[in-house]
């Protein structure tokens, strides 16, 4: 299931990718900045005669080119284009995302990046920007290795401290008679030796490549450690056997788990436009005036402004911002700027826009939960 579910969302973001690198080209009616074949012929796409430099009946241009120089001119051409557009759009998009919006959806396209292209644009640097601080180990070998290395040591330590004492107790007899019997301290401080040594000795034969639970012997005793996760294992039964083999896998390797939701949220990010539209609906199905789609753009510019946030607070981190500052511009600018979208993309009142606001923050707990349990069946086995 992981494999048909994993293929599927990358079939459907590379098309959406596409679709949106095609459109940062040459679009319909747009000039490039080769000379085009005259103003007529026939067009080699579609067939059409055309009239003019590009074709009316599918927008192709006149000129098509097959060498090297001009599939660099397209390549440069779609990243200015992009870039250009870019400009003009992150700036309404941080200070008033509200007419943005607004804008966007009543027509006003050309000189602004869409919604998809920002908002996949934004989810890329973002799975860039988190890789970047947490370098994951899918493994989980060093972290439950490290773990077990601990839990022994302080066993070593307690058997330390236990030697010492027999030590000192044998010492104090006979320094008080010394026709004392001692034998029985003996045979303890002898056993008590033993374990300490068995006890370094698993401290420096522990496998470099355990991944799995391992019992480490030492004298009598049998210590059980998991080295994925360095905890003991433990059964869960929640009724649901699907959800009981996802915490199984979580228990056996947490970071490989992580990280594999972490590839998973990049891949269907998509989602959460879907999820999030028909709540964003319900503050508004009385107004006629708005339909689905204009819901749609709203939630695609805040997905996509609030991403570009987080991806902001993950810069200021790296160069060493107080993390104090850093959680509080996280809770305090999304309630700000969704408030000044609804206000601004609806036109509301503040009031109006206040009170959407907040239940929007109540909805936004639900739409992330629906997510997570998405992801959580996509990666079930």
């Amino acid at each position: 299931m992981n494999e048909a579910t994993g293929g599927i969302g990358d079939i459907l973001t590379g098309g959406i990718v596409a679709r949106e690198v095609d459109r940062g080209g040459v679009a319909r009616g747009e000039a490039g900045h080769e000379a085009h074949e005259g103003a007529g012929g026939v067009c080699l796409n579609c067939g059409a005669t055309r009239t003019g430099p590009f074709c009316q009946e599918c927008g192709q241009s006149g000129h098509v080119h097959r060498n090297i120089v001009g599939l660099a001119h397209d390549i440069l051409h779609g990243v200015f284009h992009f870039e250009g557009k870019l400009w003009a759009t992150l700036p309404l998009l941080a200070w008033r995302p509200g007419e943005l919006t607004r804008r966007y959806v009543h027509g006003e396209r050309a000189k602004f990046v869409s919604p998809m292209a920002l908002f996949l644009f934004s989810v890329f640097l973002l799975f860039a920007g988190v890789s970047r601080i947490s370098m994951p180990d899918v493994t989980g070998v060093s972290k439950g290795v490290e773990t077990a290395k601990t839990q022994i040591a302080r066993e070593i330590d307690k058997a330390q401290d236990k030697l010492d004492h027999l030590k000192e107790k044998r010492a104090d007899r006979l320094r008080d008679n010394a026709r004392a019997d001692v034998a029985a301290l003996d045979l303890r401080i002898a056993e008590d030796q033993n374990k300490l040594d068995a006890l370094r000795t698993a401290l420096n034969h522990i496998p470099k490549d355990a991944v799995r639970v391992s019992q480490i012997k030492a004298g009598d005793n049998i210590y059980n450690f998991d080295v994925a996760t360095g905890v003991k294992s433990m059964n869960v039964n929640t009724g649901s056997r699907d959800l009981d083999v996802q915490i199984s896998h979580i228990k056996e390797n947490p970071e490989l788990y992580a990280y594999k939701l972490k590839t998973a949220s990049y891949k269907f990010s998509w989602a959460l436009i879907p999820i999030s539209v028909p709540f964003i609906w319900l503050l508004f199905f009385w107004k006629r005036d708005v339909g689905l789609y204009d819901h749609a753009i709203f939630a695609i510019y805040s997905l996509s402004a609030m991403t570009l946030m987080v991806v902001g607070l993950i810069g200021l981190y790296l160069v060493g911002v107080n993390q104090a500052w850093l959680w509080l511009a996280l809770f305090l600018i999304p309630p700000v700027h969704i408030y000044k979208q609804l206000k601004g993309a609806y036109r509301l009142g503040r009031f109006g826009a206040f009170w959407r606001m907040c239940t929007l923050l109540v909805m936004t707990t639900i739409t992330s939960t629906l997510f997570f349990l998405l992801l959580l069946w996509l990666e079930a086995e």
